[in-house]
């Protein structure tokens, strides 16, 4: 069985950073070995200029950043391997997810970061543009991680969810490890996207909300929160999925016109968080209350978050990813290089029952070495 040693690399809605990990993968899809992992978070200059491309940007503002954000996904891999002192040729390939800028689902997504860039400056051959394929096939392009949930994540004798907290919150149903028949995943809606920006605009100079400190503080506004659950994505049925451009600045700044510009719309971003992930798991999944909730992502480390979610969904259990596998920041860059060797062994990455395309497709283009 050959093995592979490849960089997935991931920057999601949140706007967080960069997340790079070093993967140790066999050709049968069954295990995924996280080696080294690191995060760099993007400044505010860099955020605050991936803000401006998906509200006003241009043609050439956009060709810019394609290469800006390349540079950067090269220098994170290049850090990570020396922090993890591996030869950028002993690497196999790099699996880029790319910067998300717009995503209409089943009509149109556009990631940045050219990958013809990443090729140059490492050396190797990059596989990019994972979501496209599947829109075309007439699939929303999203959830892609599901398949790694499948086949990497499940649990080997019962039912599973897992939750990713990141930019928006995706869910994946897993009847049992390796079994995709039945599967099934979707976005349930914001994840810390609407967080994070209502806390920054608060104040400029917080990217998140700490700890969940200022939702602590803060009481939701019930009228708020109905008016935002009133959003006819949340009754949408599955397969769906969503972004910052309905659950972004857009919705944040609704959420502080609502519940007012202070810690209570920290607090009433939170709980539609909450709110919506419940609702999402009572009425779409088919888990029985004993099978256990795991939740990774960048919200997972929010307690005031993670608290009340493990309230809401009682009596299911709900547990860590890092307990179970590893660093659940890890978790979406390994699932990309996951997705990377299905696309160079020819094999689909999509789970046509989480996208709704038409059918299986292998995903992604390669740019040689």
């Amino acid at each position: 069985m050959t093995e592979h040693l490849a960089v997935g690399l991931m920057s999601g809605t949140s706007l967080d950073g960069v997340s790079s990990a070093l993967v140790r993968l066999d050709d049968a899809a069954t295990t995924a070995q996280l080696v080294a992992f690191r995060q760099e978070p993007y400044s505010a200059p860099e955020r605050g200029a991936i803000i401006e491309a998906i509200a006003r940007g241009g043609a050439k503002e956009l060709a810019l950043l394609h290469v800006a954000l390349a540079e950067r996904f090269a220098g994170a891999a290049l850090q990570l391997l020396a922090t993890a002192k591996v030869a950028p040729g002993r690497i196999s390939f790099v699996a880029s997810h790319g910067q998300t800028v717009w995503h209409e689902p089943g009509r149109a997504t556009l990631q940045l970061g050219d990958p013809a860039v990443l090729a140059e400056r490492l050396g190797v051959r990059v596989v990019s543009d994972f979501r496209s394929r599947d829109v075309a096939a007439g699939g929303q392009g999203a959830p892609l991680v599901p398949l790694a949930d499948v086949m990497l994540f499940g649990h080997p004798e019962r039912g599973r969810l897992l939750l990713n907290l990141g930019g928006m919150a995706n869910v994946t149903w897993v009847p049992r490890r390796g079994e995709t028949r039945g599967a099934l995943a979707f976005d349930t809606g914001p994840g810390v996207a609407v967080i994070d920006a209502v806390t920054r605009r608060l104040d400029p100079d917080a990217s998140y909300d700490r700890d969940g400190e200022r939702a602590r503080r803060g009481r939701v506004v019930a009228k708020a929160l109905a008016a935002l659950l009133a959003d006819p994505y949340f009754e949408q049925a599955p397969p769906k999925s969503t972004g910052r451009e309905r659950f972004g600045q857009a919705c944040a700044d609704r959420v502080i016109e609502l519940a007012g510009a202070g810690n209570d719309a920290v607090a009433t971003a939170t709980a539609l968080t909450v709110e919506t992930v419940a609702r999402a798991l009572q009425r779409w999944t088919p888990a029985a209350p004993a099978d256990e909730l795991v939740i990774s992502g960048g919200g997972a480390k929010n307690p005031a978050l993670v608290e009340q979610l493990a309230a809401r969904i009682q009596p299911r259990p709900l547990r860590s990813f890092d307990e179970l596998f590893f660093d659940g920041e890890a978790k979406e860059a390994v699932a990309f290089a996951f997705l990377g060797l299905q696309t160079l062994l020819g094999k689909p990455g999509n789970l046509p029952g989480a996208t709704g395309a038409r059918g299986p497709r292998v995903l992604g283009n390669v740019t040689p070495a």
